[in-house]
């Protein structure tokens, strides 16, 4: 996991995105221990609270849980659902990116093929 210094991205959320894929990508499975907040902190030579920051939301999220004197842990995704808020979220973030995506001169067939290559990435690796 690494996170872009220069990336306007707040630093704990490319945490939580870098969690979040490593769990998708297999890296870390369902019961699996993940690096603890000084350990993490110190793999990435960052604050700790940061790390502290993006454990508590992916926590809120229900992607991980800590137990006290044990660690921290992958939480199985117990049928989390889409919820309407976090639809609209998600749908405002993917309008916002084509948006960016059309002035950057990036034309409509190539997003197309960056999602769906994504897309498969994601979802047919697994």
């Amino acid at each position: 996991m690494y996170f872009d210094a220069n990336d306007p991205k707040p630093i704990y959320e490319q945490i939580m995105m870098g969690i979040k894929k490593d769990i998708l990508q297999g890296i870390y499975v369902v019961g699996d221990k993940i690096p603890s907040v000084r350990e993490q902190a110190q793999l990435l030579g960052i604050n700790p609270n940061t790390i502290s920051k993006a454990y508590k939301e992916l926590e809120n999220q229900d992607v991980i849980v800590t137990i006290r004197g044990k660690g921290t842990f992958v939480k199985e995704q117990v049928n989390r659902g889409s919820t309407i808020k976090n639809e609209e979220k998600l749908r405002k973030q993917l309008n916002e990116w084509i948006v960016e995506a059309h002035y950057a001169a990036i034309s409509a067939a190539t997003i197309e093929a960056w999602v769906n290559e994504e897309l498969r990435r994601i979802y047919n690796d697994n």
